[in-house]
């Protein structure tokens, strides 16, 4: 399943995102996935449940009360897979081609798939990124890296979605993208174990972890971690895949699935990864980040960026330059969509 929050692509400015689920595919190569070609609004597909069986708003709490946002959905207690029972419930009035409750995607504009995230912690999980970062500055990979999941807090008051806007920080000329997988907590949790801590997540979604390369070079030193570097921006999106969607993709022994991930700047390829190229599982990562601490529903985990999969790595071998306002950054995932992001002047 596949949820988004959308609207119609000329709606008016403030115009509530509602949530809706994919409905089919388009045609294509022989084992790819393409995107939607429809999507159906979940408030309309509720209602119209409740008026073919009213007992629906008495005994179900998914049926009770208007779908409106995720965040909504997580806050009632809900988990995202709850949702399936309005989609595999729908039947649609006719052929479906005129159904006012089936969105065409070509028609829609996507928000984040979390619109308020309670917190945002992004690790640091693929060692060709790492060990390139320590090379640049002539040390070597900690011990400790190999050992314990390490991640920072990043700013969730400036998540963005695909086709928004990002634009370099006051006082930075370095504006660079970063090539991530982000999960979605869906259930509140504390001290879970790498076996099963997967079994806390809702979906999965792809992360532009943005940096500020010059900011975060200066901060770095302190040896805090990065601050106005990152705190700026990050995009995700464009919509929430559930984890039975990768299923088949993983295979044995391996810490993620085995799908492509790709960069790309004004349509021309400058990163490519493997998701199954992480050292550590979002299972590893979970049980750290669960650590004494309750897991809320809504936050989202980072994996870190995969090897190549910035600027900083690539910069002399493809664009030979940091982003500038005109480009247009595109993120790739087998199975998770496209997220796409122009670059633009700094608001004045």
């Amino acid at each position: 399943m596949k949820i988004a929050h959308v609207r119609e692509a000329n709606a008016p400015a403030g115009a509530p995102w509602r949530l809706a689920a994919a409905l089919g595919t388009a045609a294509g190569e022989t084992g790819s996935v393409q995107p939607p070609i429809g999507w159906l609004d979940l408030e309309m597909a509720r209602r119209r449940a409740v008026a073919a069986d009213p007992r629906l708003a008495h005994n179900s709490v998914l049926h009770r009360v208007p779908v409106t946002t995720l965040d909504d959905h997580l806050l009632a207690g809900l988990r995202v897979a709850a949702l399936a029972d309005l989609v595999d419930g729908f039947v649609p009035h006719g052929d479906g081609e005129d159904d006012d409750a089936v969105l065409s995607a070509a028609d829609l504009h996507f928000g984040p798939p979390v619109l308020r995230p309670p917190s945002l912690r992004d690790f640091y999980a693929f060692e060709g990124h790492v060990r390139t970062m320590w090379e640049r500055r002539g040390g070597e990979v900690p011990e400790a890296w190999y050992r314990l999941p390490i991640f920072y807090f990043s700013n969730v008051s400036a998540i963005r979605g695909s086709g928004d806007p990002v634009w370099s920080p006051r006082a930075s000329a370095e504006l660079d993208y970063e090539l991530e997988v982000a999960a979605l907590v869906d259930t509140p949790a504390i001290d879970l174990s790498p076996e099963r801590a997967e079994e806390a997540i809702g979906g999965y979604t792809i992360f532009n972890d943005w940096s500020a390369r010059d900011l975060q070079r200066e901060e770095t030193t302190v040896r805090l971690g990065p601050a106005k570097g990152k705190d700026f921006a990050s995009s995700i999106g464009p919509w929430l895949v559930t984890p039975d969607e990768l299923d088949g993709a993983r295979a044995g022994g391996a810490t993620g699935p085995d799908l492509a991930m790709i960069a790309e700047v004004n349509g021309v390829e400058t990163s490519r990864g493997r998701w199954s190229d992480a050292h550590f599982s979002f299972g590893a990562m979970l049980a750290r980040a669960s650590a004494d601490v309750r897991l809320r529903p809504g936050d989202l985990i980072g994996s870190g960026t995969v090897g190549t999969g910035c600027l900083l790595e690539v910069r002399d071998a493809t664009l030979g330059r940091y982003l500038q306002p005109g480009d247009v950054v595109t993120l790739r995932v087998e199975r998770l969509g496209v997220l796409s992001n122009p670059i633009v002047e700094r608001p004045r």
